[in-house]
């Protein structure tokens, strides 16, 4: 997470402050009540002086009681439309002859970040299709798909930028 970021309390959260429905531990409510739009992760941190405080947080936003000021105030996390996606990544120039091994990198690589953040079961038209792949041309066909998967959840959204760059030295 990174230390910039500023969380807002969603509606869910202010219910929680105000009704105090002993959901939450006494350090989560105490993380959920700093949380003010106003200050940064590492503002928290120096106040709250908590080990497990980027847990906390993520648990927070989890459970929808608090998103990044940049989302959309009702705890929602906006959908990522397809054209909102990159239009043209950086593909690079293919040795020739292909290297079989870098097509079964990112082979492996896409079916494997999608299973750890889906399941087995999601997504498994992307997973069959780059499964099917014969060709870096057609595994970069999927680079799209599988990068708007990625990015729907938490955890994809965070690593995203990483996992491009590692799949683009392959594909």
């Amino acid at each position: 997470m990174v230390s910039s970021v500023i969380f807002i309390k969603t509606a869910k959260g202010q219910a929680e402050i105000t009704a105090r429905s002993d959901a939450l531990t006494h350090r989560q409510r105490r993380v959920l009540i700093m949380v003010d739009g106003k200050r940064t992760v590492s503002e928290l941190s120096t106040l709250l002086q908590a080990a497990d405080l980027q847990q906390t947080i993520g648990m927070l936003e989890e459970e929808g009681h608090i998103v990044s000021a940049g989302q959309h105030s009702t705890g929602a996390v906006r959908p990522v439309a397809p054209e909102d996606l990159p239009a043209d990544p950086a593909f690079r120039t293919l040795p020739t002859p292909p290297k079989a091994q870098e097509l079964e990198m990112a082979r492996n690589f896409i079916i494997n970040s999608l299973r750890s953040l889906h399941g087995h079961y999601a997504n498994l038209s992307i997973i069959t299709d780059a499964t099917a792949a014969t060709s870096h041309d057609e595994l970069r066909q999927q680079f799209s798909h599988w990068l708007h998967a990625v990015i729907q959840t938490r955890e994809g959204k965070r690593q995203a930028d990483e996992w491009c760059r590692r799949l683009l030295e392959v594909i």
